[in-house]
């Protein structure tokens, strides 16, 4: 029986030759990762059950990037954790500020995350990483811990649906699109425990980082986790990013492999969304949204914190400046990121904007800090969710959209369409 391209990378870890949806396994890791938030749990769950080594130093990743620079004493003791056990345990990939970037743009910039990877990490949006074509999913701290100690884990086979857009996308629609698109037909539990494996020729056509934004927000949907195979783009991605240090395996999906469903749509008569509070799954085409004033624009975060991000964001704001009644606050997702919009002025056109420029961290993402709403508060973001009181006061609104309508609605002070100020 065919496999999904899910299947086979699971059927790899195991030792198997076949596995089929439901069935338990348990799988060898390649990488497994923490953040400052979930890390400490999990080396204090590490502890506890005896372990005195990992399995491997170098297949761990401990990346403190939400509360980072540190915001007061507790969050410092958090990435302390960190810090104490990577010296302990001899760990390369811990990441110190200055050197740090988010955990899910981070990793496949370094060549941490490879295709046919199997990566674990203590953090939902861990599924990012199946844009190269990896399986990755989101676990708990203490299934992390053994993870850590062992170098396996346990999982469930999940059932794997397909994703298809046709046709190609139009001006200003990028992959922050299709996902809102998509999770606002099949729900956030339309792809519950399920892979979401997407294809199509509007992704064929679309750059790694829209990618890494689809695949990012598969959890929104419930999915286990979110992949690409991977194609031309992908392993030319993968060929530069690995610099030879580390082979790795590309897998498709058997021709007779079987899904639980198929989603079609056609991306060519996609225009850019906006998920209205206080769920991802509340998606609209921005043109069908009443006139709806913001106090605040985030451009950043794991979903579209990465360079495209930044430079179509330059695309809009150069020359113009943030409307005086919102405040834009860009972070650019790593380091790497942040010195190429420095090289190439990116930042300098922001700023001349009136935009602020924040170093590399989750912030006011999950309403850590850099950014918090206040009461009745109106914010605009290019994060992924918008769950009530997420980024501040529970009286707060939180509105979705891709960095285009973002910047633009930066400008007029309210959501547009990037056609109504560019």
């Amino acid at each position: 029986m065919g496999m999904t391209i899910t299947e086979r990378i699971l059927a790899r870890h195991c030792g198997k030759d076949q596995v089929k949806p439901g069935e338990f396994i348990n799988a060898r890791v390649d990488l497994a990762l923490a953040n400052d938030i979930t890390g400490p749990i999990a080396i204090r769950e590490f502890e506890r059950m005896g372990a005195t080594r990992v399995f491997d130093p170098e297949r761990i990743a401990l990346v403190p990037d939400h509360f980072v620079p540190n915001k007061d004493i507790a969050s410092a003791g958090q990435v302390k954790a960190l810090r104490d056990f990577a010296r302990k345990h001899r760990i390369p990939h811990f990441f110190e500020v200055g050197r740090m970037g988010v955990e899910h743009a981070l990793l496949p910039e370094l060549g941490l995350v490879l295709p046919g990877d199997l990566v674990v990490g203590a953090d939902s949006h861990t599924c990012t990483y199946g844009a190269v074509g990896a399986f990755s999913t989101g676990v708990g701290s203490t299934d992390l811990a053994c993870a850590m100690a062992l170098g396996e884990v346990w999982l469930r086979v999940p059932e794997t649906i397909k994703v298809l857009y046709h046709g190609k996308t139009g001006p200003w629609v990028g992959g922050k699109d299709l996902i809102l698109h998509t999770i606002g037909r099949i729900g956030v539990d339309g792809a519950r425990y399920k892979a979401m494996e997407f294809s199509g020729e509007a992704l064929a056509a679309l750059s790694m980082d829209d990618r890494f934004t689809i695949t990012n927000m598969a959890v929104e949907a419930g999915a286990k986790n979110g992949i690409l195979e991977p194609d031309g783009k992908c392993l030319a991605f993968a060929r530069e990013i690995s610099g030879q240090r580390r082979t790795y395996t590309a897998y498709c999906s058997d021709p007779g492999a079987r899904y639980s469903h198929v989603y079609e749509f056609d991306a060519s008569s996609l225009e850019p969304q906006v998920a209205l509070p206080h769920s991802p799954a509340n998606a609209r085409s921005v043109r069908d949204l009443d006139e709806i004033p913001i106090d605040q624009v985030v451009i950043g975060s794991c979903t579209n914190g990465r360079y495209e991000d930044m430079r179509i964001a330059r695309e809009i704001l150069r020359g113009r400046q943030v409307h005086p009644a919102v405040r834009l606050i860009v972070i650019p997702a790593t380091q790497a990121v942040y010195l190429r919009c420095i090289k190439e002025g990116i930042l300098e056109d922001l700023v001349g904007a009136g935009a602020a420029v924040s170093t590399p961290t989750c912030g006011p993402c999950l309403g850590g800090h850099m950014g918090i709403l206040a009461e009745g508060e109106r914010a605009l973001a290019t994060t992924n969710r918008n769950f009530l009181g997420r980024m501040g006061h529970r009286t707060s609104e939180i509105y979705l959209s891709g960095p285009a309508v973002a910047a633009a609605s930066a400008v007029a002070g309210h959501i547009v369409h990037p056609e109504e100020v560019f």
